[in-house]
């Protein structure tokens, strides 16, 4: 059974993960580096140090920003 979630505002189901996947586990299935990434997770930022104690569960609520670096 997929795991969905609302990610940044919109409903985003993922295959590959259980319920009750870590934070970590979320992170990887997007495919995105964890030292280049904030999370809020129901509205509290998780710091890093706790994504793989973190679980989401079904319709969690999470705001994921990735820093991109770049410049002149």
């Amino acid at each position: 059974m997929a795991l969905t979630v609302i990610l940044n505002g919109q409903s985003r189901s993922f295959e590959m993960l259980q319920e009750a996947a870590s934070l970590e586990q979320l992170v990887a299935a997007l495919g995105l580096k964890g030292d280049r990434v904030a999370i809020e997770h129901n509205g509290e930022i998780a710091p890093r140090s706790t994504w793989t104690q973190t679980w989401v569960s079904e319709g969690d609520r999470l705001e994921v920003v990735h820093f991109v670096g770049g410049g002149v």
